[in-house]
Protein backbone atom coordinates (compact mmCIF):
# COMPACT_ATOMS: atom_id res chain seq x y z
CA UNK A 1 0.00 0.00 0.00
CA UNK A 2 1.05 3.44 -0.88
CA UNK A 3 0.37 5.96 1.83
CA UNK A 4 -1.57 9.01 1.33
CA UNK A 5 0.67 12.53 0.16
CA UNK A 6 -0.14 15.81 2.04
CA UNK A 7 2.21 17.66 -0.06
CA UNK A 8 0.79 15.89 -3.02
CA UNK A 9 -2.59 16.68 -2.85
CA UNK A 10 -2.38 20.39 -0.45
CA UNK A 11 -6.25 21.25 -0.14
CA UNK A 12 -7.33 19.57 -3.17
CA UNK A 13 -8.63 16.54 -1.84
CA UNK A 14 -10.58 15.94 1.17
CA UNK A 15 -11.79 12.29 1.98
CA UNK A 16 -14.07 10.84 -0.59
CA UNK A 17 -13.93 14.46 -2.56
CA UNK A 18 -11.87 15.53 -4.88
CA UNK A 19 -11.73 19.19 -6.18
CA UNK A 20 -11.13 19.68 -9.66
CA UNK A 21 -9.87 23.12 -10.66
CA UNK A 22 -9.25 24.69 -14.09
CA UNK A 23 -5.97 26.58 -14.36
CA UNK A 24 -6.82 28.51 -17.39
CA UNK A 25 -5.51 31.95 -17.76
CA UNK A 26 -7.16 34.53 -19.18
CA UNK A 27 -6.63 38.50 -20.24
CA UNK A 28 -10.15 39.85 -19.24
CA UNK A 29 -9.67 42.99 -21.59
CA UNK A 30 -9.37 41.72 -24.59
CA UNK A 31 -10.64 38.16 -24.01
CA UNK A 32 -7.82 36.41 -24.96
CA UNK A 33 -6.79 32.97 -23.60
CA UNK A 34 -3.22 32.81 -22.24
CA UNK A 35 -2.63 29.22 -21.72
CA UNK A 36 -3.87 27.23 -24.66
CA UNK A 37 -1.52 24.84 -26.42
CA UNK A 38 0.05 26.17 -29.20
CA UNK A 39 -1.37 24.72 -32.48
CA UNK A 40 0.68 21.31 -33.81
CA UNK A 41 0.43 18.52 -36.45
CA UNK A 42 -0.79 15.15 -34.92
CA UNK A 43 -0.50 12.12 -36.71
CA UNK A 44 -3.89 9.77 -37.45
CA UNK A 45 -2.48 7.58 -35.25
CA UNK A 46 -2.27 10.22 -32.54
CA UNK A 47 -5.87 10.67 -32.74
CA UNK A 48 -7.10 7.40 -33.43
CA UNK A 49 -5.70 6.76 -30.25
CA UNK A 50 -7.17 9.46 -28.26
CA UNK A 51 -10.71 8.66 -29.62
CA UNK A 52 -10.58 4.83 -29.09
CA UNK A 53 -10.06 3.85 -32.44
CA UNK A 54 -12.59 6.80 -33.47
CA UNK A 55 -15.20 4.66 -31.37
CA UNK A 56 -18.65 5.01 -32.13
CA UNK A 57 -19.12 5.83 -28.08
CA UNK A 58 -16.93 9.14 -28.64
CA UNK A 59 -19.32 10.81 -31.59
CA UNK A 60 -20.08 14.11 -29.57
CA UNK A 61 -21.92 14.90 -33.90
CA UNK A 62 -25.66 16.50 -33.81
CA UNK A 63 -26.66 13.67 -36.31
CA UNK A 64 -23.96 10.95 -35.09
CA UNK A 65 -22.65 8.78 -37.97
CA UNK A 66 -25.08 10.33 -40.25
CA UNK A 67 -23.37 13.46 -40.08
CA UNK A 68 -21.12 14.20 -43.10
CA UNK A 69 -18.36 15.32 -41.12
CA UNK A 70 -18.03 13.38 -38.08
CA UNK A 71 -16.91 15.12 -34.73
CA UNK A 72 -15.41 12.73 -31.37
CA UNK A 73 -14.62 13.69 -28.22
CA UNK A 74 -11.03 12.30 -27.23
CA UNK A 75 -8.12 12.63 -24.59
CA UNK A 76 -4.62 13.01 -25.48
CA UNK A 77 -1.46 11.61 -23.55
CA UNK A 78 -1.37 14.51 -21.48
CA UNK A 79 -5.12 13.78 -21.00
CA UNK A 80 -6.16 17.11 -22.59
CA UNK A 81 -9.79 16.74 -23.85
CA UNK A 82 -9.96 17.03 -27.25
CA UNK A 83 -13.24 17.40 -30.12
CA UNK A 84 -11.58 15.85 -33.56
CA UNK A 85 -13.87 16.48 -36.09
CA UNK A 86 -13.15 14.12 -39.14
CA UNK A 87 -14.21 15.56 -42.63
CA UNK A 88 -15.58 12.90 -45.52
CA UNK A 89 -12.87 12.05 -47.93
CA UNK A 90 -14.02 14.25 -50.70
CA UNK A 91 -14.27 17.46 -48.50
CA UNK A 92 -10.30 18.97 -48.89
CA UNK A 93 -8.76 17.21 -52.01
CA UNK A 94 -5.99 20.26 -51.54
CA UNK A 95 -4.01 18.61 -48.51
CA UNK A 96 -1.45 22.29 -48.42
CA UNK A 97 -4.30 24.32 -48.61
CA UNK A 98 -6.04 22.60 -45.69
CA UNK A 99 -3.02 22.47 -43.60
CA UNK A 100 -2.80 26.49 -44.25
CA UNK A 101 -6.67 27.56 -43.66
CA UNK A 102 -6.21 25.21 -40.28
CA UNK A 103 -2.70 26.97 -39.39
CA UNK A 104 -4.37 30.47 -39.62
CA UNK A 105 -7.37 29.65 -37.71
CA UNK A 106 -5.51 27.92 -35.17
CA UNK A 107 -3.01 30.71 -34.14
CA UNK A 108 -6.17 32.45 -32.60
CA UNK A 109 -6.84 32.24 -29.03
CA UNK A 110 -9.77 33.56 -26.94
CA UNK A 111 -11.55 33.08 -24.49
CA UNK A 112 -14.93 33.46 -26.31
CA UNK A 113 -13.72 30.03 -28.45
CA UNK A 114 -13.63 26.80 -28.46
CA UNK A 115 -9.72 27.10 -29.85
CA UNK A 116 -8.41 25.19 -32.27
CA UNK A 117 -5.00 23.39 -31.03
CA UNK A 118 -4.14 21.22 -34.32
CA UNK A 119 -5.08 19.22 -37.52
CA UNK A 120 -3.82 16.29 -39.30
CA UNK A 121 -3.56 16.05 -43.02
CA UNK A 122 -2.16 12.69 -43.45
CA UNK A 123 -2.62 11.03 -46.80
CA UNK A 124 -6.76 11.52 -47.48
CA UNK A 125 -7.41 11.90 -43.94
CA UNK A 126 -7.99 15.89 -43.37
CA UNK A 127 -9.08 16.38 -39.42
CA UNK A 128 -9.28 19.33 -36.70
CA UNK A 129 -8.70 18.90 -33.38
CA UNK A 130 -10.16 21.74 -30.91
CA UNK A 131 -10.57 22.39 -27.26
CA UNK A 132 -13.43 19.81 -25.76
CA UNK A 133 -16.66 21.77 -24.61
CA UNK A 134 -18.22 19.26 -22.44
CA UNK A 135 -21.39 21.12 -21.63
CA UNK A 136 -23.82 20.17 -24.50
CA UNK A 137 -24.69 22.75 -27.41
CA UNK A 138 -27.05 26.28 -26.95
CA UNK A 139 -29.49 23.90 -29.30
CA UNK A 140 -29.92 21.32 -26.78
CA UNK A 141 -29.85 23.88 -23.39
CA UNK A 142 -32.88 26.02 -25.43
CA UNK A 143 -35.08 23.60 -27.23
CA UNK A 144 -34.42 20.41 -25.55
CA UNK A 145 -34.00 20.89 -22.38
CA UNK A 146 -35.43 18.49 -19.75
CA UNK A 147 -35.15 19.96 -16.52
CA UNK A 148 -35.38 23.68 -16.72
CA UNK A 149 -35.42 26.35 -19.67
CA UNK A 150 -32.45 28.82 -20.06
CA UNK A 151 -33.07 31.61 -17.46
CA UNK A 152 -33.14 35.03 -19.20
CA UNK A 153 -29.51 36.29 -17.67
CA UNK A 154 -28.29 33.36 -19.46
CA UNK A 155 -29.64 33.74 -22.79
CA UNK A 156 -28.52 37.46 -22.75
CA UNK A 157 -24.84 36.22 -22.10
CA UNK A 158 -25.02 34.26 -24.87
CA UNK A 159 -25.61 36.60 -26.56
CA UNK A 160 -22.98 38.84 -25.52
CA UNK A 161 -20.23 36.33 -25.64
CA UNK A 162 -21.05 35.20 -28.91
CA UNK A 163 -21.23 39.02 -30.28
CA UNK A 164 -17.55 38.98 -28.39
CA UNK A 165 -16.41 36.33 -29.84
CA UNK A 166 -17.22 37.45 -32.98
CA UNK A 167 -15.73 41.06 -32.05
CA UNK A 168 -12.38 39.24 -31.36
CA UNK A 169 -12.26 37.26 -34.98
CA UNK A 170 -12.76 40.55 -36.92
CA UNK A 171 -10.37 42.15 -35.41
CA UNK A 172 -8.22 39.29 -36.22
CA UNK A 173 -8.76 39.41 -39.68
CA UNK A 174 -11.40 36.64 -39.80
CA UNK A 175 -14.77 38.48 -40.91
CA UNK A 176 -16.72 35.16 -42.24
CA UNK A 177 -18.12 32.30 -39.60
CA UNK A 178 -19.99 29.78 -42.06
CA UNK A 179 -23.16 28.22 -40.58
CA UNK A 180 -24.06 30.17 -37.23
CA UNK A 181 -26.57 28.50 -35.61
CA UNK A 182 -27.45 27.30 -32.23
CA UNK A 183 -24.94 24.01 -32.70
CA UNK A 184 -21.87 26.18 -33.02
CA UNK A 185 -22.36 27.59 -29.53
CA UNK A 186 -21.17 25.18 -27.25
CA UNK A 187 -20.62 25.21 -23.19
CA UNK A 188 -17.46 24.92 -21.32
CA UNK A 189 -16.77 22.94 -18.19
CA UNK A 190 -17.51 26.82 -15.92
CA UNK A 191 -20.86 26.74 -18.35
CA UNK A 192 -19.65 29.55 -20.56
CA UNK A 193 -20.50 30.11 -23.72
CA UNK A 194 -17.77 29.53 -26.61
CA UNK A 195 -17.83 29.80 -30.34
CA UNK A 196 -17.14 26.76 -32.06
CA UNK A 197 -13.81 27.08 -34.11
CA UNK A 198 -14.81 24.71 -37.16
CA UNK A 199 -16.99 27.42 -38.51
CA UNK A 200 -14.10 29.70 -39.61
CA UNK A 201 -12.75 27.41 -41.62
CA UNK A 202 -13.95 27.45 -45.37
CA UNK A 203 -15.72 24.43 -46.24
CA UNK A 204 -16.16 24.44 -50.36
CA UNK A 205 -14.96 22.09 -51.72
CA UNK A 206 -11.83 22.97 -52.82
CA UNK A 207 -11.34 24.86 -49.45
CA UNK A 208 -11.49 28.33 -51.15
CA UNK A 209 -14.97 29.79 -50.23
CA UNK A 210 -17.56 29.89 -47.49
CA UNK A 211 -21.01 28.31 -48.33
CA UNK A 212 -24.04 27.49 -45.92
CA UNK A 213 -26.48 25.09 -45.01
CA UNK A 214 -28.31 27.35 -42.69
CA UNK A 215 -32.42 26.90 -42.65
CA UNK A 216 -32.91 30.64 -42.95
CA UNK A 217 -30.44 31.63 -45.49
CA UNK A 218 -28.84 35.40 -45.49
CA UNK A 219 -31.11 37.38 -48.68
CA UNK A 220 -28.05 38.08 -50.33
CA UNK A 221 -26.87 34.64 -50.19
CA UNK A 222 -29.92 33.19 -52.26
CA UNK A 223 -29.01 35.88 -54.89
CA UNK A 224 -25.03 35.59 -54.86
CA UNK A 225 -24.39 32.57 -53.36
CA UNK A 226 -21.65 34.29 -51.59
CA UNK A 227 -21.03 34.76 -47.63
CA UNK A 228 -20.31 37.63 -47.05
CA UNK A 229 -19.10 39.28 -43.44
CA UNK A 230 -22.80 40.94 -42.98
CA UNK A 231 -24.00 37.50 -43.56
CA UNK A 232 -22.68 36.51 -40.76
CA UNK A 233 -24.92 39.59 -38.64
CA UNK A 234 -27.86 38.04 -40.28
CA UNK A 235 -27.11 34.83 -39.15
CA UNK A 236 -26.68 36.11 -35.26
CA UNK A 237 -30.01 38.07 -35.91
CA UNK A 238 -31.85 34.64 -35.98
CA UNK A 239 -29.98 33.53 -32.98
CA UNK A 240 -31.51 36.54 -31.08
CA UNK A 241 -34.87 35.13 -32.08
CA UNK A 242 -33.62 31.30 -31.23
CA UNK A 243 -32.84 32.88 -27.86
CA UNK A 244 -36.32 35.54 -27.77
CA UNK A 245 -38.61 32.64 -28.21
CA UNK A 246 -37.08 29.77 -26.99
CA UNK A 247 -38.06 28.13 -30.55
CA UNK A 248 -36.14 28.22 -34.20
CA UNK A 249 -38.38 30.82 -35.67
CA UNK A 250 -38.27 32.23 -39.20
CA UNK A 251 -36.87 35.47 -39.62
CA UNK A 252 -39.83 36.92 -42.02
CA UNK A 253 -42.27 35.26 -39.14
CA UNK A 254 -40.57 37.41 -36.14
CA UNK A 255 -40.29 40.43 -38.53
CA UNK A 256 -44.14 40.49 -38.78
CA UNK A 257 -44.32 40.34 -34.98
CA UNK A 258 -41.86 43.14 -34.27
CA UNK A 259 -43.65 45.30 -36.85
CA UNK A 260 -47.63 44.50 -35.42
CA UNK A 261 -45.66 45.71 -32.20
CA UNK A 262 -47.17 41.99 -30.75
CA UNK A 263 -43.86 41.18 -28.97
CA UNK A 264 -44.85 38.84 -26.30
CA UNK A 265 -46.29 36.83 -29.13
CA UNK A 266 -42.87 36.24 -29.97
CA UNK A 267 -40.86 35.71 -26.56
CA UNK A 268 -40.77 32.28 -24.70
CA UNK A 269 -43.61 31.90 -22.38
CA UNK A 270 -41.03 30.22 -20.18
CA UNK A 271 -39.24 33.64 -19.54
CA UNK A 272 -42.66 35.32 -17.93
CA UNK A 273 -41.83 37.49 -15.29
CA UNK A 274 -37.82 37.06 -15.46
CA UNK A 275 -36.72 40.43 -17.75
CA UNK A 276 -37.93 44.29 -17.65
CA UNK A 277 -39.52 45.26 -20.41
CA UNK A 278 -37.40 47.85 -21.91
CA UNK A 279 -34.32 45.01 -21.83
CA UNK A 280 -36.91 42.89 -24.10
CA UNK A 281 -37.66 45.83 -26.28
CA UNK A 282 -33.85 46.42 -27.14
CA UNK A 283 -33.01 42.80 -28.02
CA UNK A 284 -35.73 42.61 -30.07
CA UNK A 285 -34.62 46.09 -31.59
CA UNK A 286 -31.16 44.18 -32.16
CA UNK A 287 -32.26 41.35 -33.76
CA UNK A 288 -34.50 43.19 -36.00
CA UNK A 289 -31.56 45.47 -37.30
CA UNK A 290 -29.57 42.06 -37.85
CA UNK A 291 -31.83 40.97 -40.20
CA UNK A 292 -32.49 43.95 -42.16
CA UNK A 293 -32.55 42.66 -46.35
CA UNK A 294 -29.76 45.10 -47.24
CA UNK A 295 -26.31 43.86 -45.60
CA UNK A 296 -25.40 47.53 -45.27
CA UNK A 297 -27.65 48.34 -43.26
CA UNK A 298 -27.06 45.61 -40.36
CA UNK A 299 -24.41 46.43 -37.12
CA UNK A 300 -20.66 45.48 -36.91
CA UNK A 301 -19.91 43.12 -34.19
CA UNK A 302 -18.35 45.72 -32.41
CA UNK A 303 -21.89 47.62 -32.49
CA UNK A 304 -23.64 44.58 -31.40
CA UNK A 305 -21.02 43.96 -28.16
CA UNK A 306 -21.93 48.10 -27.51
CA UNK A 307 -25.39 47.09 -27.22
CA UNK A 308 -25.82 44.10 -25.19
CA UNK A 309 -22.92 44.90 -22.55
CA UNK A 310 -25.65 47.37 -20.71
CA UNK A 311 -28.19 44.05 -20.86
CA UNK A 312 -26.05 41.70 -18.89
CA UNK A 313 -26.76 42.81 -15.29
CA UNK A 314 -25.76 39.76 -13.87
CA UNK A 315 -22.46 39.55 -14.59
CA UNK A 316 -21.49 38.36 -11.28
CA UNK A 317 -23.29 35.50 -11.24
CA UNK A 318 -20.95 32.31 -12.46
CA UNK A 319 -22.18 30.88 -15.63
CA UNK A 320 -23.09 27.36 -14.24
CA UNK A 321 -25.33 28.26 -11.97
CA UNK A 322 -27.76 30.50 -14.64
CA UNK A 323 -26.71 27.55 -16.72
CA UNK A 324 -28.02 24.94 -13.99
CA UNK A 325 -24.94 22.55 -14.29
CA UNK A 326 -22.79 22.06 -11.26
CA UNK A 327 -19.49 23.88 -10.49
CA UNK A 328 -16.38 22.09 -12.34
CA UNK A 329 -14.23 23.81 -9.42
CA UNK A 330 -16.54 21.74 -6.59
CA UNK A 331 -15.65 18.44 -4.65
CA UNK A 332 -16.69 15.55 -6.55
CA UNK A 333 -18.52 12.89 -4.62
CA UNK A 334 -15.93 9.44 -4.75
CA UNK A 335 -17.27 5.71 -4.62
CA UNK A 336 -14.71 3.31 -2.78
CA UNK A 337 -12.36 3.19 -5.76
CA UNK A 338 -12.29 6.84 -6.63
CA UNK A 339 -11.51 7.01 -2.53
CA UNK A 340 -8.92 4.92 -2.96
CA UNK A 341 -7.35 6.34 -6.32
CA UNK A 342 -7.16 9.62 -4.14
CA UNK A 343 -5.32 7.78 -1.63
CA UNK A 344 -2.88 5.89 -3.74
CA UNK A 345 -4.45 2.73 -1.67
CA UNK A 346 -3.04 0.08 -4.41
CA UNK A 347 -4.32 -2.19 -2.09
CA UNK A 348 -8.03 -1.27 -2.35
CA UNK A 349 -7.57 -1.06 -5.63
CA UNK A 350 -6.30 -4.50 -5.91
CA UNK A 351 -9.07 -5.82 -4.24
CA UNK A 352 -11.99 -3.95 -5.93
CA UNK A 353 -10.41 -4.99 -9.59
CA UNK A 354 -9.79 -9.08 -8.33
CA UNK A 355 -13.68 -8.94 -7.37
CA UNK A 356 -14.94 -7.91 -10.78
CA UNK A 357 -12.93 -10.49 -12.51
CA UNK A 358 -13.60 -10.36 -16.29
CA UNK A 359 -17.37 -9.38 -16.56
CA UNK A 360 -16.87 -5.74 -17.90
CA UNK A 361 -15.05 -7.75 -20.86
CA UNK A 362 -18.45 -8.61 -21.80
CA UNK A 363 -19.01 -4.51 -22.84
CA UNK A 364 -15.96 -4.68 -24.73
CA UNK A 365 -14.75 -5.84 -28.34
CA UNK A 366 -13.26 -9.51 -28.10
CA UNK A 367 -11.51 -10.15 -31.29
CA UNK A 368 -10.57 -14.17 -31.96
CA UNK A 369 -9.20 -15.42 -35.13
CA UNK A 370 -9.16 -18.50 -36.65
CA UNK A 371 -5.93 -19.15 -34.33
CA UNK A 372 -8.55 -19.57 -31.25
CA UNK A 373 -9.07 -23.16 -32.88
CA UNK A 374 -5.21 -23.77 -32.58
CA UNK A 375 -2.51 -24.99 -30.09
CA UNK A 376 -1.81 -21.56 -29.81
CA UNK A 377 -4.75 -20.46 -28.61
CA UNK A 378 -4.48 -22.74 -25.53
CA UNK A 379 -1.42 -21.43 -24.61
CA UNK A 380 -2.51 -17.86 -24.62
CA UNK A 381 -5.31 -19.13 -21.98
CA UNK A 382 -2.97 -20.31 -20.31
CA UNK A 383 -0.56 -17.53 -19.82
CA UNK A 384 -3.99 -15.82 -18.78
CA UNK A 385 -4.53 -18.63 -16.63
CA UNK A 386 -1.17 -18.00 -14.97
CA UNK A 387 -1.12 -13.97 -14.77
CA UNK A 388 -5.09 -14.38 -13.09
CA UNK A 389 -3.35 -16.83 -10.32
CA UNK A 390 -0.34 -14.86 -9.73
CA UNK A 391 -2.59 -11.48 -9.92
CA UNK A 392 -4.81 -13.09 -7.16
CA UNK A 393 -1.69 -13.96 -5.02
CA UNK A 394 -0.17 -10.53 -5.50
CA UNK A 395 3.38 -12.08 -7.46
CA UNK A 396 3.17 -8.61 -9.25
CA UNK A 397 6.20 -9.60 -11.49
CA UNK A 398 5.10 -12.81 -12.42
CA UNK A 399 1.63 -11.39 -13.00
CA UNK A 400 2.96 -8.90 -15.49
CA UNK A 401 5.17 -11.58 -17.95
CA UNK A 402 2.34 -13.94 -17.94
CA UNK A 403 -0.15 -11.24 -18.98
CA UNK A 404 2.36 -9.88 -21.42
CA UNK A 405 2.83 -13.16 -23.53
CA UNK A 406 -1.03 -13.12 -23.23
CA UNK A 407 -1.41 -9.63 -24.96
CA UNK A 408 1.71 -10.04 -27.64
CA UNK A 409 -0.04 -13.15 -29.05
CA UNK A 410 -2.97 -11.01 -29.82
CA UNK A 411 -5.50 -13.79 -30.53
CA UNK A 412 -7.78 -12.22 -27.96
CA UNK A 413 -8.55 -8.42 -26.82
CA UNK A 414 -9.33 -7.65 -23.34
CA UNK A 415 -9.43 -4.19 -21.57
CA UNK A 416 -9.31 -6.45 -18.37
CA UNK A 417 -5.66 -7.84 -18.63
CA UNK A 418 -4.82 -4.82 -19.58
CA UNK A 419 -6.03 -2.72 -16.43
CA UNK A 420 -4.63 -5.69 -14.74
CA UNK A 421 -1.07 -5.03 -16.01
CA UNK A 422 -1.60 -1.09 -15.41
CA UNK A 423 -1.97 -2.70 -11.62
CA UNK A 424 0.97 -5.20 -11.72
CA UNK A 425 3.47 -2.08 -13.02
CA UNK A 426 1.70 0.59 -10.64
CA UNK A 427 2.50 -2.19 -7.87
CA UNK A 428 6.44 -2.78 -9.60
CA UNK A 429 6.95 1.12 -9.43
CA UNK A 430 6.39 1.40 -13.21
CA UNK A 431 3.91 4.18 -13.45
CA UNK A 432 4.47 5.35 -17.21
CA UNK A 433 4.21 1.52 -17.99
CA UNK A 434 0.54 1.26 -15.96
CA UNK A 435 -0.38 4.57 -17.84
CA UNK A 436 -0.01 3.52 -21.35
CA UNK A 437 -1.35 -0.06 -20.39
CA UNK A 438 -4.57 1.89 -18.70
CA UNK A 439 -4.74 3.96 -21.70
CA UNK A 440 -4.66 0.90 -23.80
CA UNK A 441 -7.92 -0.81 -21.91
CA UNK A 442 -10.10 2.65 -22.44
CA UNK A 443 -9.04 2.25 -26.25
CA UNK A 444 -10.77 -0.86 -25.83
CA UNK A 445 -13.78 -0.62 -24.25
CA UNK A 446 -14.16 3.60 -23.99
CA UNK A 447 -16.65 3.92 -21.68
CA UNK A 448 -14.93 2.15 -18.70
CA UNK A 449 -14.66 3.94 -15.40
CA UNK A 450 -11.79 1.38 -14.36
CA UNK A 451 -9.74 2.72 -16.70
CA UNK A 452 -9.93 6.19 -15.96
CA UNK A 453 -9.38 5.67 -12.79
CA UNK A 454 -5.63 3.60 -13.09
CA UNK A 455 -4.64 6.48 -15.47
CA UNK A 456 -5.75 8.78 -12.50
CA UNK A 457 -3.53 6.46 -10.30
CA UNK A 458 -0.40 6.63 -12.80
CA UNK A 459 -0.71 10.26 -13.63
CA UNK A 460 -0.67 10.99 -9.57
CA UNK A 461 2.03 9.07 -9.20
CA UNK A 462 4.21 10.46 -12.44
CA UNK A 463 3.38 14.22 -10.33
CA UNK A 464 0.66 14.88 -13.11
CA UNK A 465 -1.82 16.65 -10.73
CA UNK A 466 -3.80 18.60 -12.85
CA UNK A 467 -4.64 15.41 -15.55
CA UNK A 468 -4.96 12.67 -12.69
CA UNK A 469 -7.93 14.64 -11.39
CA UNK A 470 -9.44 15.37 -15.02
CA UNK A 471 -8.55 11.14 -15.61
CA UNK A 472 -10.84 10.64 -11.94
CA UNK A 473 -13.47 13.06 -12.82
CA UNK A 474 -13.66 11.02 -15.90
CA UNK A 475 -13.71 7.93 -14.12
CA UNK A 476 -16.41 9.49 -11.32
CA UNK A 477 -18.72 10.32 -14.40
CA UNK A 478 -18.33 6.93 -16.12
CA UNK A 479 -18.71 4.84 -13.14
CA UNK A 480 -22.03 7.22 -12.61
CA UNK A 481 -23.57 7.06 -15.89
CA UNK A 482 -22.92 3.04 -15.73
CA UNK A 483 -24.80 2.49 -12.29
Amino acid sequence: MVGYCPKLFGCCCKHGHVAVVNPKKVNEKNNEADDVQEFREYSIEQLRMATSGFAVENIVSEHGEKSPNIVYKGKLDNQSRIAVKRFNRSAWPDAHQFLEEAKIVGQLRSQRLANLIGCCCEGDERLLVAEFMPNETLAKHLFHWETQPMKWAMRLRVALYLAQALEYCSNKGRHIYHDLNAHRLLFDDEGNPRLSCFGLMKNGRHGKSYNTNLVFTPPEYLRTSKVIPESVIYSFGTLLLDLLSGKHIPPSHALDLIRDRNIQTLMDSCLEGQFPNNDATELVRLASRCLQYEPRERPNPRSLVASLTPLHKQSEVPSHVLLGIPDSAADIALSPIGEACVRKDLTAIHEIVESIGYKDDDGAAAELSFQMWTNQMQETLDSKKKGDSAFAHKNFKSAIECYSQFIEVGTMVSPTVYARRSLCYLMTDMPQEALDDAVQAQVIFPVWHIASYLQAVALFALGRENEARLALKDGSSLENKRN
